[in-house]
């Protein structure tokens, strides 16, 4: 039996892609904060197919020990792919943002991402149809105003992506790296962005995704040869592509970059 992992899979795009993969018949670990939602997302992927086993993991992951317990508590599974959707944001200028907050931000956006994708590309680099799929933004791409240093985590995920999947292809290596680069999507990202109690997206925002349409587009990027998914924040429109940011190749020694 083969697993595919899905982060921060309680609500929006993570609960939306794990639904995808259980039509797809996918076996699934679940990991987020909320353990109540990752039941009640067990419960839904049951009336789909109850036959697939769902394991659910209460974690949270902006603590960087519980990366390596999660990681270690699946040893004993078969795993084929992986995708890092855990992740949150804030809306605030940089002198204004609240350190207290950004500090977790840091910690789930940049370095969460980054020990999972080390450890699962150690175990599975060799193993023949493994992906690694890590969720971005369009905001990882460009900065935006009183979001920039969300932006930045996010520039950090797709360049560390696509650098990966570019070291991995140079390799011969037999997994492959992919980063899904939403724009606005229905979730609850605004929600916590803006501390609020509740964010309605209907009639406030003027174009955006439902989390069920970038599950979609995942699936679009899961069964692509390409690297990249990205929206297209002027058309909305979702476009696979080759990577964006440039790359070289070093020494087997590595080479000095200034």
């Amino acid at each position: 039996m083969k697993y595919t992992v899905i982060t921060g899979a309680s609500s929006g795009i993570g609960y939306a892609t794990a639904l995808a993969f259980a039509e797809r018949g996918k076996n699934l670990v679940l990991a987020a904060r909320r353990a109540d939602r990752l039941e009640e997302l067990k419960r839904e992927i049951a009336k789909i197919n109850h036959n697939l086993d769902v394991i659910v993991k209460a974690v949270d992951l902006s603590v960087a020990e519980n990366t390596h317990t999660f990681y270690d508590s699946l040893k004993n599974f078969e795993l084929e792919t992986w995708i890092n959707n855990a992740g949150f944001g804030d809306f605030a200028s940089v002198g204004e943002q609240n350190i207290n907050k950004i500090k977790p931000m840091l910690h789930l956006n940049i370095e969460a991402t980054t020990i999972l994708s080390s450890l699962f590309v150690r175990d599975y680099e060799n193993v023949e149809g493994t992906q690694l799929i890590n969720v971005s933004s369009a905001a990882g791409y460009i900065m935006i105003s009183n979001l920039v240093t969300y932006s930045a985590t996010k520039f950090y995920v797709s360049a560390f992506t696509e650098g990966l999947a570019q070291e991995l292809k140079s390799k011969g290596s037999k997994m492959k790296a992919k980063v899904l680069a939403p724009a606005v999507t229905e979730t609850e990202f605004e929600q916590h962005s803006l501390d609020l109690d509740e964010f309605q997206y209907e009639g406030q925002v003027p174009k955006f995704h439902t989390s069920k349409e970038m599950a979609g587009f995942m699936l679009d990027l899961y069964d692509s040869d390409k690297i990249v998914g990205i929206v297209d924040e002027s058309t909305y429109e979702f476009q696979l592509k080759n990577p964006i940011f440039p790359f070289r190749e070093g020494s087997k020694k590595g080479s000095a970059v200034s």
